[in-house]
Order: structure tokens, then sequence, then C-alpha cells
């Protein structure tokens, strides 16, 4: 090796280094994030027999401080193509509610949020409704996960069979592929676009919140669904309202209920209330819960006011957008879940599409471990297909999140009109 690449090796400045020699192979495949995604796609890959390891840069599964839930439907057959029979036979122990299981005839209830009354039930067939922890922890068995693991930088190899990941510990992991699924502000999709690989802030927001309450409340508020249901109110705010967690069924003070409002803010708003305190999240939230009906009206009005928010604004990542093209040497790195197409949440087609990226990413990595196709070859399939099938829906769920916070059009939102399918089996 030449002294300046000599250098830039041992200083650890450049983030995609192209370097003569060969290093030691640590593993086939590396996959950079434990969330859902990489965990799926690494359990597919271990099914498989193929040698992969997972880096999480939290300390545990639970290293997070937020817990959410999720919608899976479409993209259920995907998930269990990718885990063995015994973890597909516990997915019910991850539903919101373990007691209830999905069916044929489920459906996601919108309501008019200013008076209650309903606007339509959106078929959504077998619809799982995961808590993200749970899920994780279930698909985390018996894989080889490793914490506190963060990515400083990448490394090719010169004859174009490596890839090598600098980690902030100074040690290096090498593979023949890195497939980065480590959520929408991705460190691998920053590394490959470091000029444009930035999530698009949008000028919606939301404020979550998680709370228990007293059996009398909690029977109260889940009369109005046993598990979910979405509201769109004339002043232009969104909202949903459902259980996260039943932890006792019989003990009513023991369920934990997940519920938030949306609204459009523009970026001078989000900029000048950057800083703002839990407290004033809080208040702000309670105020615009007094335009709904119930369960929102109640449940936002019978938190204590030092009750923890969680407010975020809603951001996307367009796979197709220009220069948003990555280079994935050879077939050597490459984007999945979030990592690859961050979407907005009112349509509930983000975990459907990433768990369709992680099957169908296992079957190009198997056809190139066979020796059957060339790895470069099978790669560049995965992400034309990939991107074609997500940068339609980052744009339908942007669309439809602006159009249900816009009352005057709210009836041509997406949700509405194509319900939660996959639009992109529909031509759409």
């Amino acid at each position: 090796m030449g002294i300046v690449k000599w250098l830039w090796t041992l200083l650890g400045a450049k983030p995609a280094e192209v370097i003569a020699s060969e290093p030691k192979l640590t593993t086939t495949v590396l996959v950079v994030g434990a969330g859902s995604t990489g965990l799926a796609l690494a359990q597919g890959l271990n099914k498989a027999g193929i040698p992969c390891i997972v880096l999480e840069k939290h300390a545990s599964i639970g290293g997070h401080s937020r817990d959410w839930n999720m919608g899976l439907h479409w993209g259920a057959e995907s998930l269990k193509s990718l885990v063995p029979d015994e973890l597909w036979e516990q997915i019910q122990l991850v539903q919101v509610d373990p007691t209830i299981s999905p069916t044929k005839d489920d459906a996601l209830n919108i309501v008019n949020g200013s008076t209650g009354e309903n606007m339509t039930s959106i078929p959504a067939p077998f619809f799982n409704r995961l808590r993200r922890r749970k899920l994780r922890e279930l698909l985390a068995t018996g894989l080889d996960v490793r914490y506190n693991k963060r990515i400083q930088g990448i490394n090719y190899s010169g004859h174009n069979h490596y890839v090598t990941a600098r980690l902030s510990d100074e040690s290096c992991l090498t593979a023949k592929i890195i497939i980065g699924a480590d959520g929408a502000r991705s460190t691998i999709r920053q590394l490959l676009l470091p000029q444009t690989g930035q999530i698009r802030p949008l000028p919606y927001c939301a404020t979550f919140v998680q709370a228990r309450f007293d059996p009398e409340r909690a029977r109260f508020l889940r009369q109005f669904h046993p598990l979910y249901l979405a509201g769109i109110n004339p002043a232009g705010l969104f909202a949903f309202f459902g259980m996260h967690d039943a932890e006792d069924p019989d003990r009513p003070e023991t369920w934990t209920f997940f519920f938030y409002i949306s609204w459009q803010s523009s970026y001078e708003e989000q900029e000048k209330t950057a800083g703002w305190t839990n407290a004033q999240r809080l208040t702000q939230v309670k105020t615009l819960a007094r335009e709904f009906a119930n369960p929102w009206k109640s449940a936002f009005e019978w938190l204590e006011d030092d009750h923890q928010v969680w407010y975020m604004v809603l951001s996307e990542f367009d796979p197709g957008a220009q220069g948003h093209r990555w280079n994935n040497h050879g077939g050597r790195i490459t984007l999945a879940g979030d990592a690859a197409h961050a979407m907005t949440y009112q349509r509930g087609q983000g975990l459907n599409h990433s768990i369709t990226d992680a099957a169908k990413l296992v079957e190009a990595i198997r056809d190139f471990v066979s020796g059957g196709r060339a790895q470069s070859t099978v790669i560049s399939e995965y992400e034309e297909e990939m991107i074609a099938r997500a940068s339609g829906e980052v744009r339908l769920s942007t669309l439809n999140t602006r159009l249900v916070h816009d009352w005057d059009n709210v009836l041509q939102s997406p949700v509405l009109t194509s319900g939660m399918k996959n639009h992109s089996s529909e031509g759409l």
C-alpha cells in the first residue's frame, strides 16, 4: 500500500476509500441497524444458511427511549417467508393485544374528528398491529447482533470483492456486502450520498403520547375501538388513537394507549418552536385536542401537566428523486427499509415495504452466494425494483399526508381512495 493510502487508513479520514489489498473476510453479509428491517433480513439470511452480523448503535434492543407500534398487512407474507416457523408462531405475542387475533374482516375506521361520526371503514384484512420493541426482541432471536457499534466509514477492496466497515471503536468488519438498514436518518445513506442523503423535512408535524389511565377512564377510551381508530378533523388536523400494550386484558389500569395529533406546520413555525420544552409541546397538543370529539378530547385532557410527549417533524426520503441514486460499488453496498425510502405514516405503508425489501434482498444475496449470478447484477436488480416500488409510495404517502390535513380535498386522499393496499401491485 502506498504511503498516502496508508496515511488515510491510519487517520480514518475518508468515508469511502478504495484500498488495493484484500482484507480478511469477517462475514458474508453485514447488516447495519437492528430495527425491524435489519433483523427480518438477518433472519432470512440465517434461514438460508448465509453468514450474517447485525450492528446496532444502541446498547440493547430496548436502548431507545421511545417505543411505538406499526401496522403489518400486505407485507405479512414476506415476513413469514423470512423467519423460521417457530418464530412466526409467536407473532401473535407481539400484537398490541395478544388476545385479539387478526382476521380477514379487519378494517381501519376513520371518523370525523370533530363530531366522532364515521366517515369510512377501510378494509385491512389480517391487520397486524405490532409493538416495535417486542417485534425486534422476537426477530433478534438466534442472531449475531453486536450492540454499541457505530459506523465511521466504509472502505472498498481494490479487486471489487469485499467491503469493510470502520467502526467508532477503531475495529473493522469485512463482508461481501453491507446493507444499510439503519433508519430514516441512515448513516450508511449519508456516506453513500454525502451531498443529498439527508431526509427532507415536510411542513407537517405531530405530537405523540403513550399513557395509562385509571380503570374507569381506560374502559371509556377503549369502547371507541379495541385496537385502533383514525380521525380527520375539519380544522386541518389528523389523529390516531389505539392500544399499545394490553399487559393484562382483565386489568384496564395496565393498558397503555398510543395516540397522536398531526397538523400542518410551516418551516418557519418549526424553526421558531424548535427549542420548546415538553410542557410547551403538551400544552400545544392539548389545545389542539379541544377541537376533537372523544376519545381524543378526553385522553389529552386527562394527561397530567408533566406527562412526557414525543414531538416530531414529518419527513421523507425518495430514492427515485434526482440526486438520490447511490453507487452500490459492484453490489457491495445497498440500502433497505427507511434508510432507502423514509415515508410518512398516515397511509400505513412503511413497514410493509421495508419487510418486502428484506425478502427480496435475501433472494438476491442467495443468488450470488450460490454462484448462480453476478453480485453486481442481482443487487442492481434489487435496487431497480425497490426504487420503482417504494419511490411511488413515498410520493403517494406524502400526497396523502397533505390531503388528510386539507378538509376541502380530503376525499381525494389516497388512504380514502385506495385504502392501505400496495399501490404498486395495482399500477397506480
